[in-house]
């Protein structure tokens, strides 16, 4: 069965499953081509971060199914999400999988393809603007800026099933690396403390980006010293995206209006 990533228009068939991104959460953000298969919907099989400005797209009459998580909390575990995924297809359905974000940016879409794929079902892959660079610039923060980034590492936050955090942190010492942690705010203490192992300084500018793109932004700034702090000052709680790198604090001497305005300083 065929994996549809060619960027010519496919016809979304009854009994095919399509991994639809929907972005982090503002709907001006939701790409044309995941618009056309999220109105071909037969029924749609859906995350806790999916916006209800997305949902509210859906065709009248489309089935609804939620399998949100949330870090450490599985209202269904994965393996039963593939097989709703394929019995929805199997029974005629054009089933669209809305995922927040990316499919294959932390979204496990490189699971349900593959299970889809192996139980003899078509699967679509529409890709969906990550929060990494949508947040990022929500927030007036760029993800690389020259002789200040000139890379940029995502990485998850979210403990293995053991409680460990085994990253390669020697790798993530450069100065001129951006760093941006998704699902990460439960482990930014030891984060912290790997990054100051690994030869980051202290001084390191790091943002928390809380609900990007959505009316419920909040950005708050800080340093590596400081950041776990901000967090308990500021109740900073999931969804939240940590910027870490010099980029934090480009424009912070400018006019910079949240949602991705930026408006250029008065003479």
């Amino acid at each position: 069965m065929t994996l549809n990533i060619n960027p010519n228009k496919q016809a979304f068939l009854k009994g095919d499953i399509a991994l639809v991104g929907a972005g982090p959460g503002d709907p001006d953000l939701l790409t044309l081509q995941a618009y056309r298969f999220i109105n071909q919907a037969d029924v749609a099989v859906y995350d806790r971060l999916v916006s209800d400005e997305i949902m509210a797209l859906l065709p009248d009459g489309c089935e609804k199914i939620y399998v949100g998580k949330k870090q450490a909390v599985h209202k269904v575990p994965q393996e039963r999400i593939n097989e709703i995924l394929v019995e929805q297809a199997q029974a005629g359905k054009r089933v669209v999988r809305l995922k927040g974000g990316d499919p294959f940016v932390f979204g496990r879409g490189g699971e349900e393809a593959l299970h889809a794929l192996a139980q003899g079902v078509a699967c679509h892959i529409v890709p969906g603007m990550t929060a990494a660079s949508s947040c990022a610039a929500y927030a007036g923060i760029p993800l690389t800026h020259r002789q200040v980034s000139r890379a940029c590492t995502l990485i998850t936050g979210h403990v293995q099933n053991d409680g460990s955090l085994d990253l390669p942190w020697t790798a993530l010492q450069d100065k001129q690396q951006t760093i941006v942690f998704y699902m990460g705010v439960k482990t930014l203490k030891t984060i912290v403390e790997q990054l100051y192992l690994a030869g980051r300084d202290r001084h390191t500018p790091v943002a928390l980006i809380q609900r990007g793109t959505t009316p419920q932004q909040k950005v708050v700034k800080g340093q590596l010293q400081d950041i776990v702090y901000l967090v308990e000052e500021h109740q900073i709680k999931p969804p939240t995206l940590i910027m870490i790198g010099d980029v934090v604090t480009t424009f912070d001497d400018h006019n910079i209006e949240n949602l991705g305005y930026v408006t250029p300083a008065s003479n």
